[in-house]
């Protein structure tokens, strides 16, 4: 994972599915490739073939289960995303928490099938034990900001900052990112001067008028950042 980052939680917007969820994802892809940034999307669950067959990005899952093939009805293997194609796994985000335990089965198992992880935290505390695990990447996001449109970085920047110090001191290969209310360029450039390596948006760019000028826009913030 190439430093800044962004990762867009299509959750289960509408506008997530069919042919707008499609488009939305082909500009992601294309932005990435003109500015030369990781941009990685979730689609939702029910989208993911679709998606890794026709978007070209790399797909990540929302969400996942600490288990293989066989006989656990209703779950989503970690091997199954493997083999599907998909790149990397959320874990933990607010509107799917985990128990401690089951997001250390998960890292571990997405380390064993060469997935990225990504754990969602909503304290600094909360961090600095996920970051024990070494996960790929850890999301930093209090639950009462997101799909708030008020950013972490301009409500909670101590979060962010004492965030990145504590998952730091354990793991400095583990990648910090800022979520929760990133809704402008300004929202982006402010998390990265806090030290974050990146951002997790969903709402900000899945119910915007224009999806592909706020991915644009979040793009070019950290590529002037980044100079």
């Amino acid at each position: 994972m190439r430093v800044p980052v962004l990762i867009i939680n299509f959750k289960n917007y509408r506008e997530g599915y069919g042919d707008r969820g499609l488009d939305i994802c082909r500009y992601a892809s294309r932005v990435s490739v003109e500015y030369g940034l990781d941009i990685y999307v979730a689609p939702p669950t029910l989208m993911l073939m679709r998606f890794i067959e026709h978007c070209g990005a790399d797909i990540y899952v929302q969400h996942a289960d600490p288990v293989t093939y066989g006989a656990y009805t209703g779950s989503i293997p970690v091997e199954a995303l493997k083999d599907m194609g998909v790149k990397g796994v959320i874990i933990n985000h607010s509107e799917k928490q985990l128990e401690v335990r089951q997001i250390i089965e998960l890292v571990d198992k997405a380390r064993q099938y060469g997935l990225v992880s990504v754990v969602c935290a909503d304290t600094p505390v909360l961090g600095k034990i996920i970051a024990l695990a070494g996960p790929t990447a850890i999301a930093l996001e209090p639950p009462e900001l997101i799909g708030s449109g008020i950013a972490v970085s301009r409500a909670r920047p101590e979060i962010i900052v004492e965030g990145v110090k504590s998952i730091k001191s354990i793991s400095r290969d583990i990648v910090v990112l800022a979520g929760a209310g990133i809704s402008s360029r300004d929202d982006v450039e402010k998390a990265l001067r806090l030290g974050s390596e990146g951002v997790l948006v969903a709402s900000a760019i899945m119910k915007a008028r224009d999806p592909g000028k706020v991915i644009e826009d979040f793009a070019q913030a950290m590529v002037n950042y980044s100079k």
